[in-house]
């Protein structure tokens, strides 16, 4: 179990998924990872909780360029300068200053080989209160062909350094603490990047579960697929999933 009220710059903060039918996914997350669903007056924008604490959000998609996916937002200190910095190392602005208030505000790039991440000046909201437990997002991983390339742009927007970690690369941020004393990486690791040439480079994003073979049936008993799993790779036991919208999520057991 970890809690956490405050996210400092540069470290990613909150995962959110954009659906054009959003009580559909609201309906399908809510079966899935048991969370509790609440709805802003408007109803375009629902957050979910875990014990009364805020874990994810489930917006409405109105932007045709973008797909029903999950997106990753980081922690920035004024968002029009990080904009400026993002751009000026050859990021794509795909929306630039979204007000959300009274949470916070929001723009959304895309990094230079093209996966789409969004930037976040908190407000009222910081970002996800509850992590690292079954029901709750762990961390975010992005998938790219040039992880070289990667590296050098978000280590120039976010002071991101890398470190081998097998087949993967650690993306640590030095000054950070987070995580638990007893996980089996540094606890200054932000996120992940994957070599993947399989598609288009993106940002995913992981949940912890209690039981991954039977949160991967309920997924396809709720109208969503699994894509790759389950399967093992040690201390987890994984599973790539999508929703009924084809918004695709993974999940991990952490096993002894």
């Amino acid at each position: 179990m970890s809690e956490r009220d405050s996210y400092p710059a540069g470290v990613p903060c909150w995962v959110e998924t954009l659906q054009r039918d959003r009580h559909a996914a609201q309906q399908f997350y809510a079966s899935l990872f048991g969370w509790q669903i609440v709805a802003s007056e408007e109803d375009a924008y629902a957050v979910a909780r875990l014990r009364d604490r805020d874990v994810a959000g489930i917006g409405v998609l109105t932007d045709p360029s973008l797909p029903e996916a999950w997106y990753t937002n980081v922690s920035v200190e004024k968002l029009d300068d990080a904009v400026r910095t993002a751009q000026a190392a050859g990021a794509t602005v795909l929306h630039a200053a979204i007000e959300a208030e009274p949470a916070g505000r929001l723009a959304v790039i895309s990094d230079p080989q093209g996966a789409v991440l969004c930037l976040w000046e908190a407000e009222c909201r910081e970002g996800a209160q509850v992590i690292n437990e079954p029901g709750a997002w762990a961390m975010s991983a992005l998938q790219t062909a040039d992880v070289d390339a990667a590296l050098a742009f978000y280590g120039s927007v976010f002071g991101w350094q890398a470190e081998a970690f097998g087949p993967a690369t650690l993306l640590r941020l030095p000054g950070f603490v987070g995580g638990t004393p007893t996980q089996p990486v540094p606890r200054d690791v932000v996120a992940v990047a994957i070599p993947d040439a399989s598609g288009p480079p993106r940002w995913g994003v992981d949940f912890w579960v209690a039981d991954t073979d039977a949160t991967a049936a309920r997924a396809v008993e709720l109208g969503g697929s699994v894509i790759q799993g389950p399967f093992d790779r040690p201390p987890f036991r994984s599973a790539v999933l999508a929703d009924g919208a084809g918004a695709s999520f993974s999940i991990s057991q952490l096993r002894a």
